[in-house]
């Protein structure tokens, strides 16, 4: 483990030096690569030159024991159990922080909800999420940009909106929302007091950005399209809807919500670069890291994450067998108990696995 600390150390010390090097910085991908690199291992480098310290701290006070005089013999004698309980307690801190990293932790993300069965009800419960995420992300200092979306009949919520959420870490944060969020309530239109199960999935993909995933024009294939979305009669009277295909692999993206054309058309490529960068990734998981597979998810639609039952007020995560009483405030966005319960557990799992 201190041979690995101290190697990446070095690499610590020659970003520094490539960050200030003006061939860098006059390129900005280059620039942002490496200050993203310096920014994910700097926690590391921080807590290792802390260890180092104590440890030195340690060995000084072992020569006092043998050369001081008395008084520097008892204090020497007292400092050293509290120095290697320090000592232990960074052991364990390196020991997370040298866990395989996902490389994508630090991305913007999109975020896509999309109802499921229960028809109506479904859609009300996007809605819900919609929120949820919104408020959580308002919490984080984020920014969130409705990317696309399409409304649910005329009881509101949605049959599907993608969001863009920009911020530090959002990501890490949000990657173990994807799945199956389950909900069990008793809908406005229930006449006799019936409980329904309605489910709506989730998707987190990470962004991509251009130079990552090129996109050949000639593989796609835009429609475009009245509007049939809310955005007013510019929106709904003009051919401002655009549908692209990607031929290769059969994906389509839509966007309705902008009144230009050209912005949809962005918005658009913007989502189906991040769908081929996740189709990428996730083939080269698939080829690497279960063990990855396991902690962060497929994003198979049909894994049942959670379910948020109202008659109880109760929100239980699957995954961890975690159950919470305050289903209100977690749907007004206070999922971060939640979101460090998962990233904790998946923490735990991964150093059983892990030869740190």
């Amino acid at each position: 483990m201190l041979t690995k600390l101290s190697e990446i150390e070095k690499r610590y010390q020659d970003l520094e030096g490539l960050l200030s090097d003006p061939a860098v910085i006059g390129n900005y991908g280059e620039y942002r690569k490496y200050a993203r690199e310096h920014a994910g291992i700097s926690d590391i480098v921080q807590a290792y030159r802390e260890y180092e310290d104590i440890t030195s701290q340690i060995e000084d006070n072992k020569d006092l024991l043998k050369d001081g005089n008395e008084e520097l013999r008892e204090m020497a004698k007292d400092e050293i159990p509290q120095l290697r309980k320090k000592l232990q307690v960074l052991e364990e801190k390196l020991k997370l922080l040298l866990l395989p990293t996902d490389p994508n932790d630090e991305r913007n993300v999109f975020l896509e909800i999309r109802a499921g069965t229960g028809g109506d009800e479904a859609g009300l419960f996007a809605g819900d999420l919609f929120r949820m995420y919104t408020r959580y992300a308002e919490k984080c200092n984020w920014k969130v940009e409705i990317m696309s979306s399409s409304i649910s009949g005329g009881v509101g919520g949605f049959k599907e909106v993608i969001l863009l959420v920009e911020g530090d870490g959002a990501y890490s944060r949000l990657k173990y929302e994807s799945g199956v969020h389950r909900v069990q309530r008793v809908p406005v239109t229930e006449t006799q007091g019936r409980i329904h199960t309605s489910a709506v999935t989730v998707a987190v993909l990470p962004e991509a950005e251009e130079v990552e995933v090129t996109i050949d024009p000639n593989d796609l294939r835009v429609d475009v399209y009245r509007s049939t979305g809310h955005g007013g009669q510019s929106v709904n009277t003009t051919d401002s809807a655009v549908r692209i295909t990607h031929l290769p692999t059969g994906l389509v993206v839509t966007c309705q919500d902008e009144k230009s054309q050209h912005k949809n058309k962005a918005k658009a490529l913007n989502v189906l670069r991040a769908r081929l960068f996740e189709q990428v990734s996730g083939e080269q998981d698939d080829a690497i890291s279960e063990t990855r597979k396991q902690q962060v998810g497929s994003g198979d639609r049909s894994q049942r994450i959670r379910t948020y039952n109202f008659p109880q007020g109760r929100m239980t995560d699957h995954r961890i067998g975690l159950t919470m009483y305050n289903l209100e405030n977690i749907l007004d966005g206070d999922i971060s108990a939640i979101i460090d319960a998962l990233n904790t557990h998946y923490q735990t799992e991964a150093l059983k696995t892990s030869d740190v």
